[in-house]
């Protein structure tokens, strides 16, 4: 065949496909034809967080917070955080706050640290509010708080000294830095300001002013140096209390206000009939643990620890069990064996609580609190600290 010959051939066969495609095309029923809908898209709408939901960081491996239905074992949404960001949930349950540092190159660039503000039924970013700067370390819950009456937030700096960012969610506006030296951990102090952890073993207590801060100290407690305190403290919201937790098991419960009170403290493994747990070097005992070793019940005042078996300064050990303190009577009421090693412990506030935890698999697992029964496995729900909403 000669190229002239196959050039046609080719071209007559193309043809014939275009004019069969076109013969088919046109052929479709009519009916077919009507029934087609232009595409159109939406967005989902979620209720507020609810007393049940709990939300997980990602941590390292995962990006965002991920929110939880604990009652269906759901995932409903999730707030974009990056690494190194920290989330807090608006008292009234409209907003999500998270304190965050981006750069516009990516990891290099001109920096930008801010507090962003979403709103909790769209997940829809609302207003970015710039701040001077804030430290950079992740899995702390308390280096960015809110007060208790949502109209305030307190972001914690070290650059190069500490100090704490105040910012008026109202205006949605910066205010003031405050300088803080040798204190951080903070937490809400209601009609006064906010009050923080000190390396001397004093809380410090922050009355805020319109832009002054005037900075009182309480006698020392606890040492840094000795025995630390675990910075992923509780707060009550409605009774205005902390409790802490020290990495040999000493527990104190701080009662807030502008003279705080701190009560003298108990040995946890004293509470459940053993020796208290001791700085001595290769002395094995029951020691708390985790990056998120503690959480509490505020209406029975129970306190759930993850424990380990190990010596002292084994701190960062996961918890191989959950021991429930009454701190009212001050003493461990049950001892509950896991079957897997967890680092992040906490309590929904509901009136049918939930207790939740994860490891570094990044598995949450969540325990009915009336049967101790596993409701809910949930595989890469994230492996860093978990947030439940505080009721006001």
């Amino acid at each position: 065949m000669s190229s002239s010959v196959f050039r046609g051939f080719f071209a007559a066969t193309a043809l014939g496909l275009a004019l069969s495609v076109a013969v088919t095309s046109h052929a479709a029923p009519a009916d077919v034809a009507a029934t087609l809908e232009p595409e159109t898209s939406d967005v989902v709408t979620m209720e507020p967080p609810k007393p049940n939901w709990f939300f997980i960081d990602g941590g390292w491996d995962m990006p965002g917070t991920s929110i939880f239905d604990g009652e269906a074992g759901k995932m409903k949404g999730m707030v974009e955080t990056r690494r190194l960001a920290d989330m807090a949930i608006d008292p009234a349950g409209k907003y999500y706050y998270v304190a965050e540092t981006i750069w516009s190159k990516g990891d290099r660039g001109t920096r930008q640290d801010m507090v962003s503000v979403y709103d909790t039924r769209e997940l829809k970013l609302l207003a970015e509010i710039a701040i001077p700067d804030r430290i950079l370390i992740g899995s702390r819950k308390n280096n960015f708080i809110i007060s208790d009456d949502g109209k305030t937030a307190f972001v914690y700096n070290l650059s190069p000294a500490s100090s704490v960012n105040i910012v008026d969610l109202v205006t949605r506006k910066f205010v003031a830095n405050v300088e803080l030296p040798g204190c951080a951990s903070m937490m809400p102090n209601p009609g006064v300001g906010f009050s923080a952890l000190c390396g001397d073993g004093s809380l410090a207590t922050v009355k805020l002013t319109g832009k002054k801060a005037d900075i009182t100290h309480s006698a020392p407690f606890f040492s840094a140096t000795d025995d630390p305190i675990f910075d992923n403290f509780t707060y009550d919201r409605k009774k205005k209390e902390t409790t802490f937790l020290s990495y040999t098991g000493q527990i104190w419960v701080a009662k807030l206000g502008a003279a705080p009170t701190i009560s003298a403290p108990f040995s946890i493994q004293a509470a459940a009939g053993i020796r208290p747990g001791e700085t001595k070097p290769l002395e094995l005992n029951w020691y708390p643990g985790g990056r998120q070793p503690m959480a509490l019940h505020r209406a029975t005042g129970h306190l759930f620890v993850l424990m380990h078996m190990g010596e002292y300064w084994s701190h960062k050990a996961s918890g191989s069990e959950v021991w429930e303190v009454d701190l009212a009577s001050q003493k461990v009421v049950k001892r509950h064996p896991l079957e897997e090693p967890m680092n992040n412990i906490e309590v929904t506030q509901a009136d049918k609580p939930l207790l939740v935890m994860n490891g570094e698999k990044g598995t949450a697992i969540v325990i009915d609190l009336a049967t101790w029964e596993e409701k809910h496995k949930i595989e890469k729900a994230g492996g860093s600290t978990i947030t439940v909403l505080d009721p006001s």
